[in-house]
């Protein structure tokens, strides 16, 4: 067929992005609630990697270089201009610590489901363990920056999509039925009645207004993306590489992550569309993982990665079962919590809507929380899972 495969520099970028725009606009024309239960991240994800291994798309190509080298710490800084910690603290008050202990039962829950099952794993399978802790305790896009950050190639990362998209099919409806059983959790964990009141009452407090964003915002917005990748650039060539623990790739995601957060308590953080843009490059960043996978390398992994993480996710609810003990914290917060942790933002509205549908503004700070510590907590995770490794 004439102009397969593609290989041209813009034919991959066009069709990279097509994948994106096909499937939303797929979901919104349909309203399947199949993708309720598989968003169209999955299949933007799945889509490349059949294209790269029927040698339609190429697994190597310049186009994924520059990605990799431009696009992703420009959507890290994007996304974390909009954390707002002190919002977050204010609306969430305890429920932010029971996300805390669901971030730490990521934590100790990959390193524990990877000795149940490294024996039938390749060597290097830990960086999918470390790649999903990104997406665990963040979201995908610090699933994207951990990719980086350790060098996983497209067979982890293709098992940590596997493991993510798998587990969520069986989590979610978890965390959606844990409504009905809120008068008995209110009584194992000793929650106030009038907690919710407050925290609905702080919520409304925290609503401001937002505009649409204009061209000059979108300039401004890509200004700060890129003066602050440069300015990361700069600072990790300087930075000592501790092989095998921080490569210059590792302080370069340390340190975009930590100019974000630090940007989102200035005024950069009141300008619109900077989250809407930096997901949109998210999108196209997990579509080129996607085409760098290797199908037959996942397959051969994929069962005994799957009974590894079902182990990791159970870990992580009891942590969250733990926090919500200790913090007095109700069923509705504290599946927020594990949402906010496991699915992201998306996830996070999705189980505050079924819920408390007033709790979903303050579901969408306790996520970007996630993104927040993610890149740090999961590069830790992946080192305590390379030394079970």
């Amino acid at each position: 067929m004439d102009g397969l495969p593609i290989t041209s520099t813009v034919g991959v970028l066009a069709t990279l992005c097509s994948i994106c725009a096909f499937f939303f606009w797929l979901e919104r024309w349909t309203r399947w609630r199949l993708f309720q239960y598989l968003p169209p991240l999955i299949f933007i994800y799945l889509a490349p990697v059949i294209l790269s291994n029927t040698d339609v798309l190429p697994t190597k190509s310049p186009v994924y270089e520059t990605l990799g080298s431009l696009v992703l710490p420009m959507m890290l800084v994007l996304l974390l201009l909009k954390v707002n910690v002190g919002g977050a603290i204010r609306v969430l008050g305890r429920g932010v610590g029971v996300m805390f202990f669901g971030t730490l039962g990521v934590m100790v829950g990959a390193p524990i489901g990877y000795l149940l099952v490294k024996r039938w794993l390749e060597p290097e399978a830990w960086k999918a363990f470390g790649v999903l802790a990104g997406s665990w305790i963040g979201g995908t896009g610090n699933m994207a920056a951990l990719s980086k950050m350790i060098d996983a190639d497209g067979s982890e990362v293709g098992l940590a999509v596997l493991g993510d998209s798998t587990i969520y099919i069986i989590w979610l409806p978890i965390l959606l039925g844990s409504k009905h059983f809120a008068d008995k959790f209110a009584k194992f964990t000793g929650v106030a009645p009038e907690q919710a009141a407050r925290m609905e009452a702080a919520a409304a407090a925290e609503q401001t207004e937002t505009r649409a964003p204009t061209t000059p915002d979108f300039l401004f917005l890509l200004c700060i993306a890129l003066m602050a990748t440069w300015a990361a650039d700069l600072i990790a060539a300087r930075l000592p590489v501790i092989d095998p623990y921080l490569s210059t790739n590792t302080w370069r995601i340390l340190l975009i992550t930590t100019l974000g957060i630090g940007l989102s308590f200035t005024r950069c953080s009141e300008i619109p569309g900077s989250y809407e843009l930096g997901m949109a490059l998210v999108y196209l960043f997990v579509a080129r993982m996607g085409a760098q996978a290797e199908l037959e390398s996942v397959a051969t992994q994929a069962l005994p990665f799957l009974a590894g993480a079902t182990v990791w996710i159970f870990i992580h609810g009891a942590f969250c079962l733990l926090g919500a003990k200790l913090l007095k914290v109700d069923v509705h917060m504290a599946a927020i919590a594990s949402a906010a942790n496991i699915g992201g933002a998306a996830s996070a509205s999705i189980v505050a809507t079924h819920h408390q549908r007033s709790l979903v503004p303050a579901s969408i700070l306790m996520a970007l929380l996630g993104y927040a510590v993610g890149n740090y907590a999961a590069w830790a995770t992946a080192m305590l899972c390379r030394m079970v490794a």
